[in-house]
């Protein structure tokens, strides 16, 4: 699977093709298309509660900054790689 090229300016968006719902902190998210239930431990849960609407990767990282005591690069990186995972399991999308 090729690496998605994001940049801090893609917007990101979860799937039409999906549900999700908050279980205790956590996140459960159905890929209605392949069936298959992914969860998100309680901080993805926040990535993913923010991606429901439209948001760019810079938007997001400057967001989860103010909550999290987490260096910048650290942070973009971890969400480049679960945002990377998201989209090839067909839960987010890069919408321009």
């Amino acid at each position: 699977m090729s690496e998605l090229a994001l940049t801090l300016n893609s917007r990101l968006v979860a799937s039409r093709n999906q549900v999700s719902c908050d279980l205790a902190g956590e996140a459960a998210i159905l890929n209605l298309k392949s069936g298959v239930y992914f969860g998100l431990d309680p901080i993805g849960a926040r990535v993913w509660k923010a991606l429901l609407a439209p948001v760019t990767l810079d938007q997001l990282c400057i967001e989860l900054a103010q909550e999290y005591d987490v260096q910048r690069e650290t942070l973009e990186a971890d969400l480049r790689e679960l945002i990377q995972d998201l989209v090839a399991h067909g839960l987010v999308e890069v919408v321009e």
